[in-house]
């Protein structure tokens, strides 16, 4: 597959797996019902598959892999903390209030990794 193509693939569900977040948090805020729906739990996580199969795809086609290019090394730690702080806002906050912090962190963490690769640099605006 072209790498053109591979990385539109990447950035549309990326923005889609965001776009999703971002709903399902506002549903989890005003208690809405829609986030237990069937397709709720289950589109977020087939999306999120086929990013992840662009991501590992693009990094073999460009040849720069996490743990040996520092940004995709950043890249790859800070989606652990997204994936964990997601599952806390969505799922396993125990308060309203724990969950919705958790939410905003995950967006936080979530810019932060658009940041690192626009910049490739795991420190990015801040070194080059």
């Amino acid at each position: 597959m072209d790498f053109t193509v591979l990385k539109m693939i990447h950035l549309t569900t990326a923005a889609v797996s965001y776009t999703l977040f971002v709903v399902r948090g506002i549903w989890m805020i005003n208690g809405s019902p829609r986030l237990s729906e069937r397709w709720a739990r289950i589109v977020p996580h087939v999306n999120d598959t086929l990013l992840l199969a662009a991501a590992i795809w693009m990094t073999m086609l460009i040849h720069q892999y996490p743990g040996t290019h520092a940004w995709l090394t950043a890249k790859l730690a800070a989606l652990l903390v997204y994936i964990g702080l997601g599952m806390v806002a969505l799922r396993h906050g125990k308060t309203r209030r724990t969950r919705i912090a958790a939410w905003v962190a995950a967006q936080a963490v979530f810019l932060y990794i658009i940041a690192v690769a626009l910049a490739r640099n795991p420190l990015p605006g801040l070194a080059s």
